[in-house]
């Protein structure tokens, strides 16, 4: 009877260690917060062994809250974690990763962790010269199209997270590689709504390579550098008119007054004729309604991907009709590219909306910045 209590006393000692060797994760609200100013699509909090890193809005009106875990593999093996009230675990530090817009990439690089992108769908697109060279050396494999990724590649790298776009969240390629185990999360920095808003989502890349100190670092610098150029146009007098977009077909598109693009023509002190209009997404408008309020816009940007006034003519011989347009006015990004093609303000301009508004400035209020020059605008040819 002695040696039968011995032997449960030494069967439960047991049971109870190994209970204690994996611990449920507490359920609690007392992790600290990262600090974010003007970001509303996502929060982190740090729970010390873990943080918990919620997407709020990966697209417009998305409905769901998509909620992932990042955990060290030790801190992995000692806590367990609901499955069902989580779309992943992020065991860090990530070694490989992919991401699916160019706008991703710069972060990468200011937080000096290209090394570890291993794929993207389309990398013609890509302009970065430190990334292409690592395309030209074979460290980064084409994925396809960002509609319909190769997965068959995509498993095959073995990446530890896969970071995706989406408009509506309706994407079965990502769906089947979170069903092979890899997690996937959707950035939504496109849906922000200021340029500084979207520029903040540096911090999520710095929580999920434990940057978090380097990210912010970062960003105060272009937000500083964003609002100091803001103040410097604020105080000139002249708002120059402006107007933005093209025809396709029989449409003329352009921003929406509370878009980020309009933000930053208020920013840069200027007069967006457009500056009084609602709404999400971009304005579709007939000719005849642009021409008769913007015939006489001082200012022309961004007039679709056009890339010159011939070819603009060409597109619509109606776009020869405005003022802008005869007084050589006109200002694109699409110039601006990569070895390959990419656009470097499609790939770059989120990240860095300092240098947009200060591009902006210095096109309508060429007195000031006289010491800089043109970073993704230049004049239409």
């Amino acid at each position: 009877m002695k040696y039968k209590s011995l032997f449960l006393i030494i069967i439960l000692t047991v049971f109870n260690c190994k209970n204690e060797t994996k611990k449920q994760a507490p359920d609690s609200t007392e992790g600290e917060k990262l600090t974010l100013k003007y970001a509303n699509g996502f929060s982190v909090e740090d729970y010390g062994t873990y943080k918990i890193l919620e997407i709020k809005n990966p697209w417009p009106k998305a409905e769901n809250v998509f909620k992932y875990v990042l955990i060290t593999k030790e801190n992995a093996a000692k806590t367990t974690f609901p499955t069902d009230a989580y779309d992943g675990i992020i065991i860090d530090p990530i070694q490989k990763i992919v991401v699916t817009s160019t706008t991703h990439i710069p972060a990468l690089e200011l937080l000096n962790v290209e090394e570890t992108l291993v794929g993207f769908p389309g990398i013609d697109y890509i302009s970065s010269k430190k990334t292409r060279q690592r395309i030209e050396n074979g460290l980064v494999r084409e994925l396809g199209k960002n509609e319909g990724i190769n997965t068959e590649v995509l498993l095959e790298l073995k990446p530890d997270v896969v970071i995706g776009f989406g408009v509506d969240g309706k994407n079965r390629t990502f769906e089947t590689i979170k069903k092979s185990g890899i997690p996937v999360i959707f950035n939504g920095d496109w849906v922000e709504a200021s340029p500084l808003a979207k520029a903040e989502w540096i911090k999520f890349f710095g929580v999920l390579f434990n940057k978090e100190k380097e990210a912010d670092s970062i960003f105060n610098s272009i937000e500083t550098n964003y609002l100091e150029a803001k103040k410097l146009a604020k105080n000139t007098k002249n708002q120059p008119t402006v107007l933005s977009g093209a025809m396709h077909k029989d449409v003329w598109f352009l921003p929406n007054g509370t878009s980020a693009e309009a933000q930053l023509f208020k920013d840069a002190n200027t007069h967006y004729l457009w500056k009084d209009s609602q709404g999400t997404g971009s304005l579709s408008l007939n000719f005849e309604t642009v021409f008769s309020k913007a015939k006489n816009a001082d200012i022309w940007f961004s007039p679709s991907n056009y890339i010159s006034k011939e070819a603009l003519k060409n597109g619509n011989k109606n776009h020869a009709l405005f003022k802008a347009f005869q007084n050589n006015t006109i200002y694109s990004s699409i110039s601006t590219a990569g070895t390959s093609g990419g656009i470097l303000y499609f790939e770059l301009g989120t990240t860095r909306p300092d240098l947009v508004l200060k591009d902006i400035i210095k096109i309508c209020h060429p007195e000031l910045l006289k010491n800089y020059d043109l970073y993704f605008f230049k004049p239409l040819d």
